[in-house]
């Protein structure tokens, strides 16, 4: 858990739910760390390496009504880039046209996001303010966030997220799930070695 994050996350309606399960001294003087300072954390080393090999995440915005907003972003491994320890971003291409993400952010540029990985059952938790570039406006750093293996499609934005704080979550009801090409890439080789017991079994059989 970073510095700033019991700041953020243990409000004082959080405190007092800590209270009741008796936890909440032991996240006070967590909160506690976080204290007088306005810099965002720092990803480290393992952080930013477990972003970026990301095919997916869940971003939160918040709207004017007080309405959590929760939105899948996916793309290749890779999609979304730590340009610095303290910055996120990607590539934002032409969707259904609902823009309830981008909208949001006009009125409360708070974020939260939820980074998974089903096969190792881990878990990244951020928070951070997000800013969203248009093409017209910056058209080198929006195609310059474009992923290789999305040559054709349209880029509309940037986001960029400004991380105030992380915390890595128990595994403990983490399902391992697994992609297409993970599996593929296990199953292959079985598939070629029974192919080759089969036809020795042929062989011998056969007995040439």
């Amino acid at each position: 858990m970073s510095r700033q994050y019991g700041c953020i996350a243990f409000t004082d309606n959080v405190d007092a739910v800590q209270e009741e399960y008796g936890s909440a001294e032991f996240y006070r003087r967590i909160a506690e760390r976080g204290t007088g300072t306005d810099v965002g954390d720092a990803l480290g080393p393992r952080e930013i390496d477990y972003l970026q090999s990301r095919d997916s995440f869940y971003l939160s915005t918040v709207s004017e009504t007080g309405w959590p907003y929760v939105q899948f972003r996916g793309g290749p491994p890779g999609f979304a880039r730590v340009t610095d320890p303290h910055t996120l971003s990607w590539a934002d291409y032409r969707g259904n046209l609902q823009h309830v993400s981008t909208g949001n952010l006009r009125g409360d540029d708070r974020v939260a996001i939820i980074a998974m990985d089903y096969p190792s059952r881990s878990r990244l938790k951020l928070f951070g303010r997000a800013k969203v570039v248009r093409l017209e406006d910056d058209p080198e750093l929006v195609e310059g966030l474009r992923h290789p293996e999305d040559p054709d499609a349209i880029v509309e934005r940037a986001v960029i997220i400004t991380v105030s704080a992380f915390d890595w979550n128990c595994p403990q009801h983490i399902t391992p799930r697994y992609t297409r090409e993970q599996v593929v890439s296990v199953v292959t080789p079985l598939k070629e070695r029974i192919a080759e017991l089969e036809l020795e079994l042929t062989q011998l059989k056969s007995g040439t």
